[in-house]
């Protein structure tokens, strides 16, 4: 019971973080300017990135709290991150100012919770109320 509880906490950590970051673009830079941003950055399909992106942190962070899809959901998360690393952050190096060491961290958390959720969760409580 103590792992599920440890991972839900995980889970619930992480996922305030990629709502935080995919509310933020959506919403407070709004997708015309984090597009920009993306430009300006240097990320390919700057537009479809920034939606891509936003989504995926948004919806992500929101069904990785609720532990549903979350080998899915884990995986499109680290894609992202490990998007951002390589396009972004790599030529910063690991750690300082623009380091790659963030994105890094929530690349493996995203793998590790989604393919590790736990028991709490409710695709567990909907797989445990289905009659067999």
């Amino acid at each position: 019971m103590i792992k599920d509880v440890a991972a839900l906490i995980g889970r619930i950590g992480l996922g305030v973080v990629f709502i935080a970051h995919g509310w933020q673009k959506l919403v407070q830079s709004g997708m015309d300017g984090t597009a920009a941003g993306f430009e300006a950055m240097g990320v390919p399909l700057p537009t479809l990135s920034a939606w891509f992106t936003a989504l995926v942190e948004l919806g992500g962070g929101a069904l990785l709290i609720l532990g549903v899809a979350t080998p899915v959901v884990g995986a499109l998360l680290a894609f992202a991150m490990l998007g951002a690393l390589v396009i972004v952050h790599l030529p910063n190096g690991l750690l300082g100012q623009g380091g790659y060491e963030y994105v890094l961290v929530l690349a493996v958390a995203s793998l590790a919770l989604g393919f590790n959720p736990g028991n709490l969760s409710v695709a567990r409580l909907v797989r445990a109320k289905q009659p067999a």
